[in-house]
């Protein structure tokens, strides 16, 4: 509404006093919100739905980790609901023996990925690193991209660590299944690895780590912290070592990682490292949209305060013609074919090397009854929760 955000276009977007107290038709009202800590809200008696919503007030409390959430729920009873639960499942298992709640793992379309950088982060061009007038000095090496993507031994992370919360892929897109490559394959290879950077020309030193032209295979591995992700790298560094690349492993805190502030250097937009690991989430089962993180005008830059969706940073004609082809076909086979197209061109450059289709993990009290999707934001129907 003009008389809330009128005064506040462009520049000053962000002081708008109604970004932290909204204006909306919702269930619930805003109350107070302290953003990364607390929102409180209390019951919309104007409601479209009269006998709705079906508690008074509501308490979401943000910040912390995935483990303490789970605990809170789980152990402690202390909250009612905890989303987007990425914990070790035999850590999930023992505190659902308490007896006080309950685990629900619901299909979705996220992905727990890795990018190889294939621009420059250590090079600053014009105010930015990673910029797309730059080009990485070893990774955008086709060959050295095809052996890290052989170094990560995908089944054990889904065996070992992620249990309910994912399934090894190849895929950036894994459902709905119309609309997944059949061709994608992935395997754990570390002789073929070897054997790639062999013939590459990339030689082991005396320190073991390969290097050719005066450049060595060294690389900062950044992601969120949080237990998974932390034991994931080092499941991919120990497999890199044996085929001499040596992984700096960085942990960012989740409230930093995934900001927007354009002055953080640690943002997942910024991509200032080697390599990078997160999940993007597909929040409508059509992937057209989750695809726009392939295409070349959503390049994440300084321009556009890194607020692209192509994080990467990598562009291909091929996959920006399918995508736009794919925007005007109106035959659904012949759409999913070129959406398919666009996955199958990014992966199989191994400038993203998907690791794990996720499955949407809450925990939630024995007697609350909710609607858990994998296809919408948790708290889409919050409206008709209940206690029974």
């Amino acid at each position: 509404p003009k008389h809330h955000f009128g005064e506040y276009k462009g520049a000053k977007s962000r002081e708008a006093p109604a970004n932290l107290k909204p204006v909306g038709t919702g269930p619930y009202k805003f109350a107070d919100f302290k953003p990364g800590d607390i929102l409180t809200g209390t019951r919309n008696e104007d409601y479209h739905v009269k006998i709705q919503p079906h508690f008074d007030t509501i308490e979401v409390k943000g910040g912390g980790d995935a483990v303490s959430a789970a605990r809170a729920v789980l152990q402690t009873g202390e909250y009612d609901y905890a989303w987007n639960l990425q914990v070790e499942d035999e850590v999930l298992k023992r505190m659902e023996t308490g007896g006080r709640g309950k685990i629900s793992a619901v299909p979705s379309g996220d992905i727990e990925f890795i990018i190889l950088n294939t621009t420059d982060p250590w090079t600053e061009v014009d105010g930015e690193r990673s910029s797309v007038k730059t080009k990485h000095p070893t990774l955008s090496d086709p060959a050295v991209r095809q052996a890290i993507n052989l170094l990560i031994d995908r089944d054990s992370i889904q065996k070992f660590i992620y249990g309910r919360g994912g399934t090894a892929t190849a895929s950036f897109v894994n459902e709905p299944k119309q609309f997944k490559s059949t061709k994608l394959k992935y395997e754990f290879n570390i002789d073929k690895a070897n054997k790639i950077l062999d013939d590459a020309g990339w030689k082991k030193g005396s320190d073991g780590i390969r290097e050719k032209d005066g450049k060595k295979l060294k690389y900062v591995y950044q992601t969120s912290i949080n237990a998974p992700r932390q034991k994931t790298q080092a499941i991919i560094k120990q497999a890199c070592q044996r085929a001499g690349i040596d992984l700096e492993l960085k942990s960012v805190t989740a409230s930093v990682f995934f900001s927007s502030d354009v002055a953080n250097p640690d943002t997942y937009t910024k991509l200032y490292c080697d390599i990078e690991m997160y999940t993007t989430t597909q929040t409508q089962p059509d992937p057209e949209r989750f695809l726009n993180q392939f295409v070349s005008w959503e390049v994440a830059t300084k321009e556009n305060k890194w607020l692209g969706r192509n994080v990467s940073r990598y562009s291909d004609p091929e996959a920006d013609k399918a995508y736009k082809a794919a925007q005007k076909e109106l035959d659904p086979a012949k759409r999913a074919a070129l959406l398919i197209k666009v996955n199958e061109i990014f992966c199989e450059a191994n400038v993203i090397l998907p690791i794990l289709s996720r499955t949407r993990v809450a925990a939630s009290l024995n007697n609350l009854s909710h609607d858990h999707s994998g296809w919408d934001v948790d708290s889409w129907n919050i409206a008709a929760w209940y206690r029974s």
